[in-house]
């Protein structure tokens, strides 16, 4: 079964996060990095979660990544409340880190652990885009 159409809520965007968000809005997909222990990290963050310090930067990555745990979303609540079921996934990017998100574009019964997925933007009501994940070609 194919999940229905999403809903497409706007992100809240504050300083520390408006150039992953303007990446987004050009198709590219931002995180932060540390430049000292050279760790990527989601979601971003002045201060690195590794080894605590504060020279981050933005680095745009491959935005390909495998699913590394997922659920069927059967009973939504709020805007999703009528969009089930649909998956709720973390992803492991290629360079690392997790990133909490939806694979969307398939059926639902496709998706497994392991599977190999890509970045997609989709565009909130007010036109901010914002990632999910679909399958890649020839990976479902």
């Amino acid at each position: 079964m194919t999940s229905p159409t999403l809903p497409n809520p706007t992100p809240t965007v504050t300083p520390e996060t408006e150039p992953m968000w303007k990446a987004a809005d050009e198709g590219r997909l931002l995180v932060t990095r540390c430049d000292q222990c050279h760790t990527y990290l989601w979601y971003p963050r002045a201060v690195c979660s590794a080894c605590s310090t504060m020279d981050v930067s933005w680095h745009e990555v491959s935005g390909r990544a495998t699913v590394y745990s997922y659920t069927v979303v059967r009973r939504g609540s709020g805007l999703y409340k009528d969009a089930t079921p649909y998956v709720l996934a973390y992803v492991a990017l290629q360079e690392g880190p997790c990133m909490l998100t939806n694979v969307v574009d398939c059926d639902i019964a496709d998706v497994r652990i392991g599977l190999e997925v890509e970045v997609v933007f989709h565009h909130s009501d007010a036109g901010q885009a914002f990632p999910r994940f679909r399958p890649r070609e020839g990976a479902a």
